[in-house]
C-alpha cells in the first residue's frame, strides 16, 4: 500500500520511494539539456546509485553516522572531545540525536536513493538494466547489514509499505538477514552474465560505479565475499545455514572471492575523506588497542595506520587514547596519536580524494581461515589461508614482506600507559588489565579452536583497519580482540560490559509507533545498548 501524506516526514521517508531529500539534486534538469539528452545520458539512474554508494559510511555526517560510534567500539579510534560534559556514546551514555543520524542514512540517503533508482530505471523502454540492478542489490546488503548490526532489527523488506493504520514494519535481525541473502543471489544471477562477457555493460553504466567502474567480475566477487562474511557472522546462531551459504560463496562455480587487492571494494568518494576533516577538528585520535597490538608485534604497518604524537609528554610515540575516558578539556589529549590509512595505493584518509574501504582480500583469507576451521568445503587449509591474509594485508598496506612476522611466536600486545591520565588506577597503567591481549602470531596447530579463532580475529581486526563497523560487529560476535573497557560508564547500569548495540532514537520511535513497538518484540531484550543483537550469543 502506497500513501501520499504523512503527519511525520519520518514515517514519510520509509514509505515513499519516490522521493529523496536529495531529489532535486538527484533530478533537476542541466540548464541547457533537453529532456530527452538527460535521460538518454542515464543520469537520472546513475546520480541515485552513486548516492546510494556514498551514503553506506558518508551520508554528509560521517561523525555521527560511524566515526563517533563504530570507530570508536571497535578500538581503531578515541575521541579526545568530552561532548556533552564527557557524557556520550564514548562513555555509553547515548546520545540520541548522533543515533538517529545512522537511521537517516539508512533510509533517506541508501533506501530511497535505491526506490529512485529503480522507479526511474523502468521509465526508459527497451534498455537493459540488469547489471545496474544486480549492484544496487548488492549496495542495498552492503549497506544495510551494516545497520542490522548496530540496531538488529530494521525496515529492509517492507521499505516503502504501510500498513491500514499507517505504521511501517521492520524486519527481525534473523528476517533480514534472510533477505539479505535472498538479495545476494539475485544479485549474482543478474551479475553473472556480465562477468562472463556474455553480456557487455554499457559505457553509461560504468559512470555510475564508483567502487568498480563497470567491473562486473569484481562485483560478483564482492557478492561472495560478503555472502562469506554474513554467513561467519551467524555461525554461532545458526550453524546449518551460515555452512550452507558460506558453502555457496565458496563454490568454484560462485564466480570467485576477493583474493587480490586490485578487487577490493573501494568507495571512491571524489571528495576529502571525512576522518580527515574530523581530526582538523581535533575531534578523532587512535585508538589505545590499535597502538598497544601494533607496537607489541613490532608491526610494521604501525606508521601506515598511526602517526606519532605531538603532545610533549608522549611526543613521539604511537600512543592512542583508551576507550571512555575521563577527560576534562579536549586539550589533554588532542596531541596524542593521529589515525592514519596510508595504503600503497594512496591514502584513504586523503584531504581531496578519499577512500571508503568496504571489503578486501585480506578479509576473504581470515573468513577462509575460519571457515576452514568450522570444515566447510572448499574453505581449503586454515593455517595457509591465515597466512595468506597477513601477507596480502601487508601488501596492501605497502608493508613489505609478512615471513617474519607471521613466524614470531612471542611478541603479544604491548602494555598501554597513559600519563596524562585523570583517573588514577584506572587508566594510568594497564599492563595487568585482563582484557589485554597476549596471543602471539604464528600460527599453531596445536592450539585449542578458541586460541585459533582468537589469532585469526586478531589479526583480521588489523587488516581490515580503517572499517569500525565491521571491526565492532567481529569483536562483539567473538570477543576478539581483546579490548579494554571503558572507565567511565555512564550508562547508569544498561550497558554492565561492553555495548552490544545502539538503541533506536526517539524520533524513529513516535514516527512509526506501532512498528517500533512490533520490532522491540523480536530484540533479545529492551531497546538500550546492554541488549545483544540475534547473533550474538557469546
Amino acid at each position: 500500500m502506497k500513501i501520499t501524506f504523512y503527519k511525520s516526514c519520518i514515517l514519510a521517508a520509509l514509505v515513499l520511494t519516490s522521493c529523496t531529500k536529495k531529489f532535486e539534486e538527484l533530478n533537476t534538469n542541466p540548464a541547457g539539456v533537453t529532456e530527452d539528452v538527460f535521460k538518454a545520458d542515464f543520469q537520472q539512474i546513475i546520480l541515485p546509485l552513486k548516492n546510494a554508494q556514498k551514503a553506506i559510511q558518508h551520508s554528509g555526517n560521517y561523525q555521527i553516522q560511524q566515526n563517533l560510534n563504530a570507530d570508536i567500539y571497535s578500538g581503531y579510534m578515541m575521541t579526545p572531545t568530552p561532548f556533552n560534559g564527557n557524557n556520550n556514546n564514548s562513555t555509553y551514555f547515548m546520545m540520541d540525536g548522533w543515533n538517529n543520524s545512522i537511521l537517516d542514512a539508512a533510509y533517506n540517503d541508501v533506501m530511497r536513493s535505491l526506490s529512485d533508482y529503480k522507479d526511474l530505471s523502468e521509465t526508459y523502454a527497451g534498455v537493459d538494466f540488469s547489471f545496474t540492478d544486480g549492484i544496487a542489490k548488492t549496495i542495498k546488503v552492503l549497506a544495510m547489514h551494516r545497520v542490522s548490526d548496530i540496531f538488529g532489527p530494521i525496515i529492509y523488506t517492507h521499505f516503502g509499505q504501510a500498513n491500514a493504520d499507517l505504521s511501517v514494519d521492520y524486519d527481525s535481525q534473523k528476517d533480514a538477514y534472510t533477505a539479505f541473502f535472498a538479495d545476494l543471489d539475485q544479485a549474482a544471477t543478474l551479475l553473472k552474465p556480465f562477468a562472463s562477457g556474455e553480456k557487455k555493460v554499457l559505457s553509461a553504466f560504468t559512470r555510475a560505479d564508483i567502487i568498480y567502474a563497470g567491473n562486473a567480475g569484481n562485483w560478483l566477487k564482492l557478492v561472495n565475499t560478503l555472502r562469506l562474511r554474513l554467513a561467519i557472522r551467524i555461525v554461532n546462531i545458526d550453524g546449518p545455514l551460515a555452512k550452507t551459504q558460506g558453502e555457496k560463496a565458496l563454490a568454484a562455480a560462485s564466480g570467485g572471492l576477493i583474493t587480490t587487492n586490485a578487487a577490493n571494494a573501494l568507495v571512491d568518494l571524489g571528495m576529502r575523506h571525512p576522518v580527515s576533516e574530523i581530526i582538523g577538528w581535533d575531534d578523532i585520535r587512535s585508538g589505545a588497542p590499535l597502538s598497544c597490538l601494533l607496537i607489541g608485534y613490532s608491526d610494521p604497518r604501525l606508521t601506515h595506520m598511526v602517526a606519532p604524537a605531538a603532545d610533549g609528554a608522549v611526543a613521539g610515540q604511537y600512543i592512542g587514547i583508551r576507550n571512555g575516558v575521563a577527560i576534562d578539556d579536549k586539550s589533554r589529549y588532542s596531541g596524542y596519536s593521529i589515525p592514519l590509512a596510508k595504503a600503497a595505493s594512496g591514502d584513504y584518509f586523503d584531504a581531496k580524494a578519499g577512500k571508503m574501504k568496504l571489503a578486501s582480500a585480506a578479509e576473504t583469507y581470515f573468513l577462509m581461515a575460519e571457515a576452514a576451521l568450522n570444515n566447510w568445503a572448499n574453505a581449503g587449509d586454515a593455517a595457509e589461508n591465515y597466512n595468506k591474509g597477513i601477507a596480502i594485508s601487508f601488501e596492501e598496506w605497502g608493508a613489505g614482506s609478512s615471513a617474519d612476522y607471521a613466524a614470531n611466536n612471542t611478541a603479544t600486545a604491548a602494555p598501554y600507559a597513559d600519563p596524562k591520565a585523570m583517573v588514577a588506577g584506572k587508566n594510568d597503567v594497564l599492563a595487568k588489565d585482563p582484557n589485554l591481549s597476549q596471543i602471539t602470531i604464528k600460527w599453531d596447530d596445536g592450539a585449542s579452536p578458541a586460541q585459533k579463532l582468537e589469532r585469526i580475529i586478531t589479526q583480521k581486526w588489523i587488516a581490515i583497519y580503517p572499517d569500525g563497523q565491521e571491526a565492532w560487529s567481529e569483536f562483539r560476535r567473538t570477543g576478539y580482540p581483546k579490548l579494554f573497557p571503558v572507565v567511565v560508564n555512564s550508562s547508569g547500569g544498561l550497558i554492565p560490559g561492553f555495548i552490544n548495540r545502539l538503541p533506536i532514537s526517539s524520533k524513529y520511535q513516535a514516527a512509526n509507533k506501532p512498528g517500533y513497538d512490533r520490532a522491540v518484540k523480536t530484540m533479545t531484550g529492551p531497546d538500550n545498548g546492554g541488549t545483544r543483537l540475534w547473533w550474538d550469543i557469546n
